[in-house]
Formats: structure tokens, C-alpha cells, sequence
């Protein structure tokens, strides 16, 4: 029987990591944000916009999808660093030190350590941008919008495929163990589970957030297990699994007292 334990121990550390970066900066991202927040109609054409992009990458060029993300990624790590260190001086250095990476010591750790590092960036900067109400219709519409490029047009696949093959870090790509194989979790799956984690921490508390990181890694391993041993599908839509373990995360602090 075939398992792994290392997929969903990173999936814990990395939820819990984008949960207390985000407390630690949350008062300046917010003021950047200046308190606004998405309306369920700015959800609906956020998810919308992701569902084209998916789209979009398939048809478009691979030099310029390689341009047009190592320019959002490099501006990204600038801003970012620049948030947290407030000298534009140093914060010049994190997108020099990826680029330099990406063209000369590109490794799977290397590859590896940017998708952590930008699903955590991600992940603080739209924590702000969503209410209780709207992270919820937000994670429900994506998955569905997962499903249906998984399942029906198949794009999700393609675009995954195209961007690895330009070693652009948007999948997290891990070996198994102890199976010995390999198994990837999209950008936008940690994305999603660190933003729901984040948001019950704020309203339930830190123990609660952790919970629910935890219940996200029970059921990354549950999944994982199953796709081990049975190879149902080649890709999946491992939003669904996020939002299970999420609900049960909920449903566990139903049952205990997390004081």
C-alpha cells in the first residue's frame, strides 16, 4: 500500500506559515488595502478572470507566458519585501537573487522554495480583500471553476503541463514518502487553503487556524492514499480536498472547546 506523508506535512507548514506572516503584517497590508473589501460581485469576476487566464495560457506563446510571470513574480518579490523591510534598496534584492536563480542554479529545492515563498505572498496580499461571506462564495465558485477545467475542458492540465515545462514555479512538486514517487499541488490549492486558514484564525482564533490546517493535511493525505493506490486520475481538482478539509476543520471546532 502506497502512502506519503510529505505533501501533506509541507501543506501544513506552509498554511501555518501564510497564517502568521499575515497576522504579523496584517496592519500594513490592510492600510495598503485601505479597508476595502471585494464585493460577491467582484468575487464572481475575480474567478471568472482566473478561469480565462487558465484558458488563455494554453494558446499563448511559452516565451511570453515566461515573460509576462517572471515580470509578475519579480515585481511581486519586490513589493512584498518592500512592504515588510521598508527600504527599496534591500527589496531590490529578492526578485535579483530569483531571476538569478531561475536562469543559472534552477533545482527541484530551488523550484520548490519560490512556489512556497509566492503561494505565501499570495496569499497575505488577498487575505484583506475578503469578508467571512466572500472568502466562502470565493472558494466555492473556484472550485467550480477548477472542476470544470479539469474535468470537461481539460485546460487546467494543459496549463499546468506548459507552465512546468517552462520551469515556471506554479506547482509544487514534491517526492513522496515513503513511496518514492512524485505528486504535485497547484499555486492556487496552497493559495486557497492558507486563505480559508487565515480567515477562520481571524474569526475563531490562532488554535483554530491551526486546526484547520491540520484537517487540510489529513485530508491531502486521505486523498493522496486513495490516488496512490488507484491512479484514478492523471490530474485533479485538489481545490475539492482543500474545501473538505476545511469544512472539517469547522466542524471539529463544533466539537471541541478551543479556548
Amino acid at each position: 500500500m502506497y502512502f506519503d506523508i510529505a505533501l501533506p506535512s509541507v501543506l501544513f507548514l506552509v498554511i501555518t506559515g501564510s497564517m502568521f506572516l499575515q497576522r504579523r503584517l496584517a496592519a500594513t497590508v490592510s492600510s495598503l488595502l485601505e479597508e476595502r473589501k471585494l464585493s460577491p460581485r467582484e468575487v464572481i469576476l475575480t474567478v471568472a478572470w482566473m478561469g480565462v487566464a487558465v484558458t488563455a495560457v494554453v494558446f499563448i506563446p511559452g516565451e511570453a507566458i515566461q515573460i509576462l510571470f517572471l515580470a509578475a513574480y519579480s515585481y511581486m518579490l519586490f513589493s512584498f519585501a518592500y512592504i515588510a523591510i521598508k527600504r527599496w534598496l534591500l527589496a531590490v534584492f529578492p526578485p535579483i537573487i530569483f531571476l538569478l536563480s531561475y536562469f543559472f542554479c534552477w533545482n527541484l529545492f530551488v523550484f520548490n522554495l519560490f512556489v512556497v515563498i509566492f503561494s505565501m505572498i499570495i496569499t497575505v496580499y488577498a487575505s484583506g480583500l475578503f469578508s467571512w461571506r466572500t472568502v466562502w462564495i470565493f472558494a466555492v465558485l473556484l472550485t467550480v471553476m477548477d472542476v470544470i477545467q479539469v474535468f470537461f475542458t481539460g485546460f487546467m492540465g494543459q496549463s499546468a503541463t506548459k507552465m512546468i515545462e517552462l520551469r515556471l514555479p506554479v506547482l509544487l512538486m514534491l517526492p513522496t514518502y515513503p513511496s518514492g514517487l512524485t505528486i504535485g499541488l497547484g499555486l492556487g490549492d496552497l493559495f486557497l487553503a492558507g486563505l480559508l486558514s487565515i480567515h477562520i484564525s481571524t474569526k475563531c482564533g490562532v488554535k483554530a487556524g491551526i486546526l484547520t490546517a491540520a484537517m487540510n493535511s489529513l485530508a491531502m493525505f486521505i486523498f493522496e492514499t486513495a490516488l496512490l493506490n488507484t491512479m484514478f486520475a492523471r490530474f485533479f481538482p485538489a481545490t475539492l480536498v482543500v474545501i473538505a478539509g476545511s469544512a472539517a476543520g469547522l466542524g471539529a471546532l463544533r466539537l471541541i472547546n478551543l479556548d
